[in-house]
């Protein structure tokens, strides 16, 4: 999956928006906007990553053990 293609920036909003609503509402604390925001903008943070490198050796096809 390109990172710069429409179908990643679906997943990235739905990852957001699962972690922001499962973090706002079952969190009782005075600071929870805060936490769901911190806590969902990093979840879309690490997915950003996790497809890059993914990307990134997508196009190596040699095979690599690390046995």
């Amino acid at each position: 999956m390109d990172i710069k293609s429409k179908k990643f920036m679906v997943v990235a909003v739905i990852t957001f928006l699962i972690l922001f609503l499962m973090n706002y509402i079952g969190n009782d604390m005075p600071d929870r906007l805060e936490r769901a925001l911190m806590t969902a903008v990093a979840g879309v943070v690490g997915l950003t990553i996790g497809m890059w490198f993914v990307h990134k050796n997508s196009k190596d096809d040699t095979h690599h053990d690390f046995d």
